[in-house]
């Protein structure tokens, strides 16, 4: 267990150990909370960090040309992908 000094400002500086351990970056935010007399930080993320990668991933996806559509309703673009799978089986088949 590791000591920490409360700074006059109010501020707690997270040891090296454990903020590597959560994976904590600089901006990142930490639910502070009360329980049974002590005091519990949880990280949080505003956005997950596995959304914004996948974001990113998709519009590299778009910039590269690997998109479909647009398509006029949902049921357009599972038919569109239904039809998609099967042309792949037969391809990956033969």
């Amino acid at each position: 267990m590791a000591a920490v000094r409360v700074g006059v400002s109010r501020q707690v500086v997270i040891p090296k150990k454990i903020h590597d351990k959560l994976g904590l970056a600089p901006g990142d935010y930490l639910e502070v909370e009360v329980e049974r007399g002590k005091v519990v930080m949880t990280p949080k993320t505003l956005v997950d960090k596995q959304i914004e990668k996948r974001l990113a991933e998709g519009l590299d996806d778009f910039r590269a040309g690997r998109s479909h559509g647009p398509f006029d309703s949902a049921k357009d673009a599972v038919r569109y992908l239904h039809t998609e799978a099967k042309r792949r089986r037969k391809v990956k088949a033969s």
